[in-house]
């Protein structure tokens, strides 16, 4: 009988401290702020690419950011996004319009479309390219966002 008693006891104090947290905090929409914040770290991709300025950004990725380029190996972590980018030409031209932006929390997502234009060494003339993205966000513990994920076509 002994054993039931502290059987029921255990279960009270469970209930007990579980009845003492808090209430879950639900993730609501992204605020305006943390749109704006988003579409100007778009902004930054794109002054960063066109200046290929490897310091600036880098710090618009997370350390395990993962790059998916078509037709390509996924790129896992910012110094093998990083060589990635070192190793390609930059572009002359460089556009990213934001379709969606939409999320929860501290998560992100940006659709949209691109045009690039870029010299590649032994093509006469620039290529260009037209596709689609999607880049996923995820917000920093000091409030920024950086890109946690990003492939397009």
């Amino acid at each position: 009988m002994r054993s039931g008693k502290t059987l029921i006891v255990c279960a009270l104090l469970a209930l007990t401290s579980t009845a003492c947290q808090p209430p879950a905090q639900e993730a609501g929409p992204l605020s305006d702020y943390d749109i704006g914040a988003i579409e100007d770290i778009i902004q930054k991709y794109v002054q960063a690419m066109l200046t290929k300025d490897l310091n600036a950004w880098t710090g618009l990725w997370t350390e395990d950011a993962v790059m998916m380029p078509p037709n390509s190996p996924a790129l896992e972590g910012r110094e093998a996004i990083i060589q990635d980018l070192m190793a390609g030409p930059a572009p002359t031209e460089f556009v990213l319009d934001v379709l969606d932006i939409d999320g929860a929390g501290d998560v992100a997502y940006v659709r949209g479309t691109y045009s690039i234009t870029m010299t590649v060494a032994g093509v006469p003339e620039p290529v260009r390219y037209n596709g689609n993205y999607l880049s996923i966000f995820k917000k920093q513990p000091d409030a920024t966002w950086l890109f946690a994920v990003d492939t397009w076509n």
